[in-house]
């Protein structure tokens, strides 16, 4: 098998920061990522890693508290969406410099639904960080993204595992790593709710409320506005994720569990990373103790 890789990112909120591990594990076993295609997540962190940022990225999300997430939440009672995104996106300006997608080092392309025009949107190049904002636009919760007379939401809805959009050289391997899978999760051995964890979870219901006021939260067989949404989406985004991989020859396949964190876990950046770098390990056939360096960009 050589050693020239063409990765694929899938959506998947937070989890998504599990891409950051895969990415550290085929860099350490001596694979050279030459290309890279990515959906909500999966193109915010591709973004980062096509820049040559992802070190400092890393760097920087594992820093992220309940506190820290909070302030880059910049939410408006706007009927389109209650948070803008705007801050998330100016904070990762500071580490990665606005670029184009075609001066990135490696080709790159994030994937968002045109929701004007109902047709998947493929970001080739102009400016990285709109590429991104349209991407991660999850409905109902990040405002759509405006560009012209159109409005793009998250590239999920159309395409969660973009194998098909990206760019194939002779004689490289193809990676997905898909955080969405219907899988089994091992539940960690300490489950016990931490301070940090209950407060985020109250603004996380406080979120919710201005979309739905019935958001059920003591009883679990309900289903509010909010609730009903994610679960649509999940379901659909699900049935889409699985005809793609049926439909594609994978060679290297990397699955984190969808009940492993939730899509605003953002807080558990360490953990996720952390739970990337296992399934990686565990997808090429090794050790699930093998040490992981993280290598310059």
């Amino acid at each position: 098998m050589g050693k020239n890789v063409a990765l694929v990112l899938s959506s998947g909120g937070a989890r998504g920061f599990a891409h950051i591990g895969a990415i550290k594990v085929l860099e350490n076993e001596g694979y050279n990522i030459t290309s890279v295609a990515g959906t909500s997540m999966g193109a915010l962190v591709g973004g980062i890693y096509a820049s040559g940022q992802i070190r400092e990225f890393e760097e920087w999300v594992r820093t992220l508290d309940v506190m820290e997430v909070l302030k880059l939440t910049d939410v408006t009672l706007s009927s389109k969406g209650f948070v803008k995104g705007k801050r998330v996106i100016d904070r990762m300006k500071e580490i990665v410099p606005v670029t184009k997608i075609e001066d990135l080092r490696i080709p790159y392309c994030a994937v968002a639904t045109n929701l004007t025009k109902g047709t998947e949107k493929v970001f080739t190049e102009g400016n990285l960080f709109d590429a991104i904002r349209a991407s991660i636009s999850i409905p109902t919760v990040f405002q759509p993204f405006r560009k012209g007379k159109d409005y793009f939401v998250d590239g999920g809805l159309v395409n969660p595992i973009p194998i098909n959009r990206v760019v194939r050289n002779e004689g490289d391997i193809l990676a997905v790593v898909d955080v969405n899978a219907d899988i089994p999760h091992e539940q960690p051995e300490t489950t016990e709710i931490t301070e940090e964890d209950s407060t985020y979870l109250k603004r996380i219901r406080s979120l919710r409320s201005k979309t739905d006021k019935h958001v059920p939260v003591n009883r679990q067989d309900e289903i509010g506005l909010f609730n009903l949404n994610t679960r649509s989406i999940s379901i659909m985004l699900n049935q889409i994720a699985s005809l793609t991989l049926r439909n594609h020859s994978i060679d290297i396949m990397v699955h984190i569990s969808r009940e492993s964190f939730g899509t605003y876990d953002f807080y558990k950046a360490s953990e996720i990373i952390s739970a990337g770098e296992t399934a990686t390990r565990k997808a090429l056939g090794l050790s699930d103790h093998t040490a992981v360096s993280t290598k310059d960009n």
